[in-house]
């Protein structure tokens, strides 16, 4: 069975090239430390200069070694090879991602990795690096950790309906990334690989935990949790799980693990009633419409009308932001029903909404095909 593996990857294949017995290297550890998270634009030349020798260095270095010593330079070979028996002649069906922190040391090295990968016969292996990514400050990590579990929501499913097997490579990469993907290895991977510390040490390899989360629990908020998955910043309620938010002056949005929770609810969620969202009424003929559409159209539709609503608020009831906004591309039909011009946004490249606005609430007629709204305003 084909794999899609992701590998955690850290920087201590590059860091162990320096040569700590060589006077004029002795200072070379400690300038990578104090500029660990800059990107490469932000590093120094001097520390650039360090980091390519040792780039050049582990290259080689890999390039001569024999299997058993590779797995003691590279803590992410380690787990591969040991994914593999030793042999990636049998990883060339495979994809394999390596995910790096936004930082030059990190990127560095996980292209020593992709290079030693594509060298051995895996041909799709890419490097992920998750916008912002790095310990530099908490919003920094957070909003890497964000970037990365939407990343992972939106491209493992396509592997998944493929058959392929999903393996988070956690061997790797630094303790605090690695805590995160733990946890969201439970909800996407059907393995997660460690390896024991030691000579000769075997790889771990823990199945799938059956594990469900309990998601009528958020049922009751789920008007609250699309908002805010949809761009809003809400007042706070404290009777949301808290580990769920992010809290900011008596305001909320939703957490690292709000995301998470929800992003793997939401297609229960929002594919029963619809939802009375702010700004937005609903005429008897597009609740009509609605009840007609298939689970995953009335997710999809939801998840626009929350944006919608959100954009409405913003601009309170203007309707020239969903004139701007790109992907609705709201704009109106030109004709008149009971003396309301009626306009129409979009849902998908075929789906539309139909709908006129009246005090700052924009009422919904009809929703589905193109033509059929277009036709029936």
């Amino acid at each position: 069975m084909r794999k899609v593996v992701i590998s955690t990857v850290g920087t201590s294949l590059l860091t162990n090239q320096i040569n700590r017995a060589n006077p004029e290297e002795q200072g070379w550890y400690s300038q990578l430390r104090d500029h660990a998270n800059l990107t490469e634009k932000e590093t120094p030349q001097a520390v650039h200069n360090i980091i390519q020798t040792l780039q050049t260095r582990a290259h080689k270095k890999l390039a001569l070694s024999n299997t058993a010593e590779i797995r003691r330079l590279s803590a992410e070979l380690n787990g591969l090879y040991g994914l593999y028996d030793n042999q990636f002649s049998t990883a060339k069906q495979d994809s394999h991602f390596l995910i790096s922190t936004a930082t030059y040391q990190c990127e560095a090295t996980a292209i020593i990795i992709r290079d030693f990968l594509r060298e051995h016969g895996v041909s799709s292996v890419e490097v992920y690096v998750p916008a912002g990514l790095s310990t530099a400050t908490t919003d920094n990590f957070s909003s890497g950790i964000d970037e990365l579990i939407m990343w992972l929501r939106n491209m493992l499913p396509a592997y998944k309906e493929q058959g392929y097997q999903v393996y988070f490579n956690l061997v790797g990469g630094f303790k605090s990334l690695q805590g995160y993907l733990n946890t969201i290895g439970m909800f996407h991977a059907d393995h997660i690989l460690y390896i024991f510390e030691g000579k000769n040490a075997e790889l771990i390899s823990i199945p799938r935990l059956p594990i469900t989360v309990d998601y009528q629990a958020i049922a009751p908020y789920k008007v609250s949790f699309a908002l805010m998955d949809a761009g809003a910043t809400l007042a706070y309620d404290e009777k949301i799980p808290e580990a769920l938010l992010l809290k900011v002056d008596n305001e909320m949005t939703l957490s690292t693990w709000g995301k998470l929770v929800w992003g793997e609810g939401s297609a229960l969620l929002l594919s029963q009633e619809l939802l009375d969202f702010p700004r937005l009424s609903y005429e008897n003929t597009f609740k009509q419409d609605y009840k007609k559409a298939d689970a995953s159209h009335k997710v999809n539709l939801q998840k626009i009308l929350a944006r919608v609503s959100c954009l409405l608020e913003e601009s309170k009831g203007d309707l020239v932001v969903l004139k701007k906004h790109g992907g609705l591309q709201y704009s109106d039909l030109h004709q008149r029903v009971d003396g309301k011009t009626i306009g129409h946004f979009r849902i998908t490249q075929s789906d539309r909404v139909s709908c006129f606005a009246k005090n700052g609430v924009l009422q919904l007629r009809q929703y589905g095909e193109h033509n059929y709204v277009n036709d029936n305003p």
